[in-house]
């Protein structure tokens, strides 16, 4: 009798919060689950009285509905049941009306239990349960912060724009010149003509602004040096006034992907929701201050933690420090730059939340030059209420735990990042063999203006 009272108390438990199907039918069957996952969802269930399709445990034993129900009125109405035979019918699908005497004593054989059945009182207390729970859970939704419509759709113009403005293939970087690793012997090379084609005129970057600052932003150029900034991260000591120029052979490789990188920047800025409302000239403000910092946000996405590279497809294309070292770059810059980029993929954000990231980088009313504040301001302050409300409605615990303000610490990283490259860009700039090689794309947007 213990046995049976433990039971019936667990099953008082957990009927209470049992799916609410058909209420009466939930409240008197008191259906239970397949104990301890005993048996295969994908194996049929079958009635233990008639043999027909089960429908789960209903009072301690699997059967289909038509036995539950019997079993249930024949206990209520305590009926007594007479077999026309020798009381040993073989119930079936088809036959179980037939003798109802034998079709109740396969029932209880089986182990279905009358203790199981609700009274009516417990009826009408499950059905307000029921309710209660209904209603708690309604309550529950409707406090759960939810991205309005126009929130989903400034992520899903974001996203757009990510997409078209960057090819997870690389397939773009075979037009560049290619990269040479090698001793300063083969310093020739570094000066082999730009293979950057006419593709990258659909950027249509030169008319961005409709304004004569960036018309030298043309798209066949010979990109140059910032590039190794998008690839670049890790550790040493060298002062970034002591870099050797002797032999810089991966300048114009990494030239090249970064005036590409730059156009890309811009065609993505071109599309962030209220960026082409700006005036002419706060837009290229913004742009020419917040360029290198969204290249390394965007060069996050084939940074690898297992080799601390990035890798852009073919092994040609994979980026390590020694590679920027011969772009022109010190560890200065390198080495918090690779501490950024670790600390950046480990956040493991989506891909909402990362180009979300970008568009506030880029719209920081802070930046030299921006003239109406208080407009780049407002478009800020909206894209960062939705990213908070996408990370508290989409980004499941623990990952979602701080991480607004972990995103916004990354943007304080940048400006450190930002201010390093200035000067290293600078150091580099005053080599006139070198400082040739940059493309006016890369002057323009790492001129002496930036400070």
């Amino acid at each position: 009798m213990s046995q049976l009272q433990s039971s019936w108390e667990m099953h008082q438990q957990s009927v209470a919060y049992l799916p609410d199907t058909d209420m009466e039918t939930m409240a008197a069957s008191t259906s239970l689950p397949d104990p301890a996952g005993e048996f295969d969802r994908n194996v049929p269930r079958i009635c233990g009285v008639c043999g027909d399709r089960a429908t789960g445990f209903h009072f301690n034993a699997m059967t289909c509905e038509g036995c539950k129900g019997f079993f249930r009125r024949s206990m209520k109405r305590k009926a007594m049941f007479t077999c026309p035979f020798n009381s040993d019918c073989k119930i079936t699908k088809d036959n179980r009306r037939h003798c109802q005497a034998c079709r109740l004593k396969r029932c209880v054989d089986i182990g279905m239990m009358k203790e199981f059945i609700l009274t009516d009182e417990e009826v009408q207390r499950k059905r307000e349960m029921i309710l209660k729970r209904k209603e708690e859970e309604a309550l529950k939704e409707s406090l759960k912060p939810k991205l309005s419509e126009e929130q989903q759709k400034v992520i899903d113009i974001l996203l757009e724009a990510h997409r078209k403005t960057y090819d997870p293939t690389y397939a773009d970087f075979t037009k560049f010149r290619p990269p040479v690793r090698s001793n300063p012997s083969n310093r020739g090379a570094a000066r082999s003509p730009s293979i950057l084609t006419q593709d990258l005129s659909s950027e249509d970057s030169t008319d961005l602004f409709g304004s004569d600052a960036f018309s030298t932003f043309q798209e066949s150029v010979e990109p140059q040096m910032f590039s190794n900034l998008v690839l670049s991260e890790e550790n040493d000591e060298s002062s970034s006034m002591n870099i050797d120029f002797s032999h810089l052979s991966m300048l114009p490789h990494l030239a090249d992907l970064v005036s590409y990188s730059i156009q890309k920047v811009i065609g993505f800025a071109k599309m962030i929701p209220g960026f082409r409302n700006l005036a002419a000239e706060d837009q290229i403000a913004l742009l020419k201050s917040s360029a290198i910092e969204v290249i390394m946000l965007r060069s996050n996405q084939s940074f690898t933690l297992e080799d601390m590279t990035w890798t852009c497809g073919s092994n040609d294309f994979k980026y390590r420090i020694s590679d920027v070292t011969q772009a022109g770059h010190s560890m200065d810059l390198l080495e918090p730059l690779v501490k950024f980029q670790v600390g950046l993929k480990k956040l493991n954000l989506h891909e909402e939340e990362h180009v979300l990231l970008m568009a506030i980088c880029i719209l920081s009313p802070d930046r030299p030059g921006v003239q109406d504040t208080s407009l780049v301001e407002s478009l800020q302050d909206r894209l960062s209420e939705t990213l908070q409300t996408y990370i508290r409605c989409r980004h499941p615990p623990p990952g979602s735990r701080l991480l607004y303000a972990k995103m916004i610490q990354k943007l304080a990283d940048l400006r450190s990042l930002n201010e390093e490259h200035s000067k290293q860009y600078r150091c580099l700039s005053f080599q006139p063999e070198h400082s040739m090689q940059l493309t006016p794309l890369v002057l323009e947007v790492f001129g002496n203006e930036i400070s």
